[in-house]
């Protein structure tokens, strides 16, 4: 009697004996492709309370952690990343974040732009990508006024978000915009400041740039910030709750996701005053440990999303785990 499974039976052994024994059923060659060379677009989505955040990349940037890192070795830098399979020049991610509160649509720094070479500047596609367009970007908060955070503002000297309210820490606006810091700055420090002028400039000229003080919210009843400065004078944590879920963005209080966790005193060579920016990571490590909320940071592999653990070696970083959105 021939059955639905007796059926189902021969199928799988016909196809058997096509794949293994190659008489019964032939296969064509597989045709030659070209290689792809592209990711998928650069977003990650998840609900935070009532809000929806949007982790954004902005690409990567190669840069030699043995040589910009501070109170350490070379050689340790170098041991520490081949343990997690990194080269001592290893691939860094920079990472902005949007949140849409219902009521406004905010963007949490803005990338490199132009900038910094072709492997970055791809927020505007990417959150093109994810469904929204700068058009539609009502706030902007800046954690600090640094090239990979505040570039991505202009294109050609034009608004790249021409309908959004720049919100800006005044110690870092007090800081950048001060020709007397400028004249007075390393050689290698003062294209930043021209280039935060030219950020800023579109922004200031239509009326559309605000400062806030420290610890104070940019956007009320949306963002808080808190005041984590030392990587630069007024660098801050961006702090949003909704329905009891926490989510703090807060920077660059690591450049990469291994070494400094296991010893915040590590410093790295953008930090205008390291003694205080490693007191600012001490910190930040400690309360995320402590409050155990969701971090973002601007440069730990995207999405750079996860939370601060303690371990036996100080802190640790956990990644956010997968999730497909409903």
């Amino acid at each position: 009697m021939i059955t639905r499974r007796s059926m189902l039976k021969g199928s799988l052994a016909s196809a058997a004996l096509g794949l293994f024994g190659g008489a019964v059923m032939p296969f064509n060659a597989l045709a030659r492709a070209p290689l792809a060379g592209m990711q998928a677009p650069g977003y990650y989505r998840k609900m935070l309370g009532n809000f929806e955040l949007t982790a954004l990349s902005d690409g990567t940037i190669d840069l030699p952690l043995d040589t910009l890192y501070k109170n350490t070795l070379p050689e340790h830098v170098e041991e520490r990343l081949a343990e997690i399979f990194q080269l001592p020049t290893t691939h860094i991610s920079v990472n902005a974040y949007l949140l849409n509160a219902q009521q406004r649509l905010i963007l949490l720094d803005t990338g490199t732009g132009s900038l910094l070479g072709p492997q970055l500047g791809r927020l505007p596609d990417n959150l093109r990508a994810s469904g929204y367009h700068p058009e539609q970007v009502d706030d902007i908060v800046l954690t600090h006024i640094h090239t990979d955070h505040s570039g991505g503002l202009v294109l050609n000297g034009q608004s790249v978000f021409p309908n959004a309210t720049l919100h800006v820490p005044q110690r870092e606006l007090d800081f950048w915009l001060s020709r007397d810091q400028a004249d007075k700055a390393s050689e290698a420090l003062k294209p930043m400041f021209r280039e935060a002028r030219n950020a800023l400039s579109p922004y200031i000229e239509s009326d559309r740039l605000k400062p806030f003080a420290d610890n104070a919210a940019p956007i009320a009843g949306v963002v808080r910030s808190v005041l984590r400065n030392g990587h630069t004078p007024g660098h801050s944590a961006l702090v949003v709750e909704s329905q009891g879920e926490t989510f703090v963005y807060w920077g660059d209080i690591t450049h990469g996701d291994a070494l400094q966790f296991d010893d915040p005193g590590i410093a790295i060579d953008f930090d205008i005053d390291s003694a205080q920016a490693i007191a600012s990571r001490q910190a930040a490590f400690a309360d995320a440990a402590r409050e155990q909320y969701l971090v973002g940071g601007a440069h730990i592999a995207f999405p750079g999303l996860g939370h601060v653990r303690r371990d036996s070696d100080n802190y640790d970083w956990v990644p956010l785990n997968y999730q497909t959105p409903l």
